[in-house]
């Protein structure tokens, strides 16, 4: 890893009039907030995860959780910037409790496919089991069987990857989460 990089905060994309409806998910508290995403919302790149993690310290201050540090590092080692990529989450808000896991992202899934058509990416990437069993449609789909292919995910090319939280938890996994992104830059920047 390169030991000068240093992940930072990205900044969040503003919440559309439209998610006054996502205020009806279950996931939506008092406590928590919309993240409609982050970084560039014009980016090329789509990057969907489950849901946005912590994001400030117990002190209130922002900071890069573990997830995004692992991201971003990654995509620091294939020469992806922030400017190439828009993060943004089948869930719209943090959990913070218990909830219907299927209904919630039932719900939520509508939203996100909107986002996507908006943005109009040139690359969707899916980040986790999660992500990929909602977007495919297939309650059996699995990372480990789906990822090192490109498909077609609501007319864009995408790729499958493993949630960077588990990359982080299983550092085997750092290959394969690696040769994923390279596939997705040498296809990105072929493109140029």
């Amino acid at each position: 890893m390169d030991s000068d990089f240093t992940p930072i905060v990205w900044p969040e994309d503003k919440v559309p009039p439209e998610a006054i409806d996502y205020e009806q998910c279950e996931v939506c508290t008092e406590k928590s907030r919309i993240i409609w995403g982050e970084g560039n919302a014009r980016a090329p790149i789509v990057i969907i995860l489950d849901n946005p993690g912590a994001r400030e310290d117990k002190e209130g201050k922002a900071y890069v959780c573990g997830t995004r540090q692992t991201l971003q590092t990654a995509l620091d080692q294939v020469n992806l910037t922030p400017n190439d990529v828009y993060l943004t989450y089948l869930l719209k808000c943090r959990p913070l409790r218990r909830y219907n896991k299927a209904a919630a992202r039932s719900f939520s899934k509508p939203f996100l496919v909107r986002q996507i058509k908006t943005i109009q990416p040139k690359f969707i990437v899916c980040l986790g089991d999660v992500v990929v069993q909602t977007m495919f449609d297939d309650s059996d789909a699995h990372v480990k069987d789906l990822r090192g292919r490109w498909y077609l995910l609501l007319g864009y090319p995408a790729i499958v990857s493993y949630h960077p939280l588990a990359v982080r938890r299983r550092p085997n996994l750092w290959h394969q989460f690696m040769q994923d992104w390279e596939m997705l830059a040498q296809q990105f920047f072929s493109k140029d």
